[in-house]
């Protein structure tokens, strides 16, 4: 596929530090069997790929703000352009030796999601999208799964955990879901979650209390993919509010009834 100029900016970034990402997890991997423990180490490594995505992202694009996971947001001279970078969604995966992690990056232009990337260094895996031009998979074409039943279909989610979320509402939103699904899933990377179901992998996603990083590539890549993106109340208020379900048209549909009944 040919990837237009701003495409190839955000490429370029996300697979120089991809090459890092995937030098240190094959390093944390042996970490495993230290008394020490890989933490730290995998702190410094996030923070290494942001230092990177951004240093890129701002050497072909100056000005544009930023909100990044790690260092939060800075305002540029140009803020109708708003980058969004997780650069390692998925850390407890890569602090464990699980290959699901990702690299996210959303582009924001007055206000409306523009180009997207995740990446996974591991599978090499390339998920792009830019607006009104359609997703891909490196260079394979994505849409959403054509399942049409809940009864179909695997939904993904993520689990509150240790200090995190809220686990009864969690439980009330899963106990409404487990009867009328054929699997839910649980990869611990929102973001590769969101580019699965843009692939058809999964047939939907629903997750609160997500940060904007965490989504942003991910909407879009699933509306490129013919999907739908809501917030739980069926607004377009994800970033803002952290929640958010997903799928094709008819499955985000009943989605959002089973969750809201």
């Amino acid at each position: 596929m040919a990837r237009s100029a701003l495409l190839n900016v955000m490429v370029r970034a996300a697979t120089k530090a991809g090459r890092v990402l995937a030098r240190d997890f094959g390093e944390v991997e042996q970490l495993q069997v230290s008394r020490k423990g890989p933490a730290d180490f995998v702190t410094a490594a996030d923070r290494r790929a942001e230092e990177i995505i951004h240093t890129e992202l701002e050497r072909a694009r100056p000005g544009y703000t930023f909100l990044m996971e790690e260092s939060g947001e800075s305002v540029g001279t140009d803020p109708q352009h708003r980058w969004m970078v997780d650069p390692l969604d998925g850390t407890t995966n890569f602090l464990h030796g699980i290959p699901l992690f990702a690299i996210s990056i959303g582009l924001e232009r007055q206000g409306r999601l523009h180009a997207a990337l995740v990446y996974n260094p591991v599978t090499d895996e390339l998920f792009t999208a830019e607006r009104g031009a359609g997703a891909f998979m490196n260079d394979r074409r994505l849409r959403v799964a054509a399942r049409t039943q809940l009864t179909e279909a695997v939904i993904c989610t993520g689990i509150p955990h240790f200090g995190r979320g809220d686990h009864q509402r969690f439980l009330q939103e899963l106990a409404k879901l487990m009867p009328t699904v054929a699997g839910v899933r649980r990869t611990g990377a929102a973001a590769l979650d969101l580019a699965w179901v843009a692939a058809g992998r999964f047939d939907g996603f629903w997750e609160r209390a997500l940060s904007p990083w965490d989504m942003a590539a991910g909407v879009l890549l699933i509306r490129e993919a013919g999907g739908f993106v809501s917030d739980l109340s069926g607004g377009d208020a994800m970033l803002e509010k952290g929640d958010i379900v997903a799928g094709n048209e008819l499955i985000h549909r009943q989605l959002l009834a089973a969750l809201r009944n």
